[in-house]
């Protein structure tokens, strides 16, 4: 081996030395950056926010979440968030139906910027998606006349949701005729009656694409519902049959997101007064314009009232002979106060989500509570609704939404009604005779009120005993079970959907 080889030998280790080192320095360099890049994925930070509009109010299930990923959540009842996310996020995006979609960069030095999220309302996506038959679609391709409101904007001071139609929904004239409870519910038709005489002038009113009555529409609570759309024209004929020729209005209730459980509550007291009211003329008027209506009618004719007995009512002298009764004061107050309370659950994982809510309230009518009476003259209407919506993930491409809703109403009044009373208060004869005699020693032991009349028979209507010679009871029970199966046929082809709907109702009441 000449010297040159020997050179070349040491040359070429030395190279392949060298080259083995650099490999390893690269190789470490590499893996260090690698560590470093896992310790930085796994590490997360916590972002809390509160979604507003423009008017600074909040949206209630927005959506904030990672682009891409399945990292998100939904704002509660009050638009406030919590959303955990990887370090190496790199945008939050917020969305909601209406407005326009906001992205925000994620710096995780300046949390800052997600403490109050204000969204901008979009004149194109406003209403631009609306619920049509069983799909959504592009408002620009519907042909028909379509309203859709916010639920928050049907929320009153009644228990009643169809007494918050007057007004708010375009095209849509609604009217009550009483505001009595259990009787306040509100009549509505859509552009106009399409039927006269004795036919069908409603419309068809669809909750969860489930043929419900107006009755079970005034029950549902304003908390429960996603979204209210109504279809005003001929074109909903298309979709619904003969059935949607006045109009239909769809109700979907709302359904569980992926998240943390949510829990709101909401506790309300009201107070209703008649909202008009009919001025009856005093005891000592009645009896002057009686007098002046017999006079001008026959001027020969016996006057009914003397001057004598106006006069002794005019000073308040005994008032069994000369009795002057203000029948609607006695029997009716002036206001009444009512309650209401709901709560709601909802939450879930990627399989199962759920929405689970309670409510209950109780109107009261006007009229007095004797203390002499041994029971509830007044009305009373206590009603309690449950929803569960519960919707799993069977597969990828297979859901399975149970829906179970039930509406319990118990009524207690008296028993002619509340209207009725009020039109026998307006129409007795306040001077006639009293409304009740105290026991004198001849009646001492009587175990009942000594009502008021007048003449041998006493056939002259008596209000106040009218008001407590007894009292009636209801209850009224409404069970719908609903299941829903949804199949995505995407490997048939593109956008090809089925669906499998079945429902059940259940009613049962009774009188006592």
């Amino acid at each position: 081996m000449t010297n040159m080889e020997q050179i070349y030998r040491k040359v070429f280790r030395i190279l392949g030395i060298s080259a083995f080192f650099c490999f390893l320095s690269v190789f470490h360099l590499y893996a260090q950056e690698n560590t470093s890049q896992q310790k930085q994925t796994s590490k997360t930070y916590t972002i809390k926010g509160v979604v507003l509009d423009d008017n600074n109010e909040s949206i209630i299930g927005a959506t904030v979440a990672v682009p891409g990923t399945s990292v998100g959540v939904a704002t509660d009842h009050e638009g406030n968030f919590t959303l955990t996310v990887p370090a190496n996020t790199q945008t939050i995006e917020i969305s909601y139906l209406g407005y326009e979609k906001k992205t925000i960069p994620f710096n995780p030095n300046n949390l800052n910027v997600f403490r109050v999220i204000n969204m901008k309302e979009s004149s194109i996506s406003l209403e631009g998606v609306t619920v049509v038959a069983f799909a959504k679609q592009k408002k620009e391709s519907v042909l028909g006349s379509v309203t859709t409101i916010k639920p928050s904007e049907l929320k009153t001071t009644s228990s009643n949701l169809t007494t918050g139609f007057a007004g708010k929904l375009a095209g849509v004239i609604a009217y009550q005729r009483s505001g009595e409870p259990g009787q306040d519910n509100a009549e509505f038709f859509i552009r106009g009656v399409t039927t006269f005489g004795t036919g069908k002038a409603d419309p068809l009113i669809l909750i969860d694409n489930i043929e419900l009555t107006s009755t079970d529409l005034s029950r549902l609570n304003p908390d429960d519902i996603a979204s209210f759309s109504v279809l005003k024209d001929a074109t909903a004929t298309a979709l619904y049959g003969a059935r949607g020729a006045n109009g239909v209005i769809l109700v979907t209730t709302k359904e569980g997101k992926e998240g943390d459980m949510k829990l709101s509550f909401r506790l309300e007291n009201s107070f209703s007064s008649p909202t008009k009211d009919i001025d009856v003329a005093d005891p000592i008027t009645f009896m002057k314009l009686h007098n002046e209506a017999v006079r001008t009618r026959n001027p020969l004719s016996p006057l009914p009232y003397m001057d004598s007995q106006i006069a002794a009512r005019e000073q308040g002298l005994n008032p069994y002979v000369y009795p002057a009764v203000d029948w609607k004061s006695m029997l009716f107050k002036d206001y009444t106060s009512n309650q209401r309370g709901n709560m709601s659950v909802s939450g879930g994982g990627r399989i199962a989500r759920y929405y689970i809510a309670l409510s209950y309230a109780k109107d009261n009518g006007i009229l007095k509570v004797d203390p002499v009476n041994n029971f509830n003259n007044n009305i009373q209407l206590n009603k309690y609704s449950v929803r569960s919506n519960v919707n799993i993930d069977l597969t990828k491409t297979t859901e399975l939404a149970v829906r179970v809703s039930g509406t319990f109403d118990s009524y207690q009044g008296p028993l002619a009604g509340g209207s009725d009373m009020y039109t026998k208060a307006v129409r007795a004869n306040p001077v006639l005779f009293p409304a009740y005699f105290r026991p004198d020693e001849g009646h001492q032991y009587a175990n009942h009120v000594l009502f008021g009349n007048y003449g041998i028979g006493g056939e002259y209507m008596n209000p106040y005993a009218e008001m407590l010679r007894g009292y009636k009871e209801s209850e009224e029970t409404v069970v719908i079970s609903q299941l829903e199966l949804k199949q995505n046929l995407d490997f048939i082809t593109q956008g090809l959907k089925s669906r499998l709907l079945l429902n059940t109702s259940r009613n049962s009441s009774y009188d006592l």
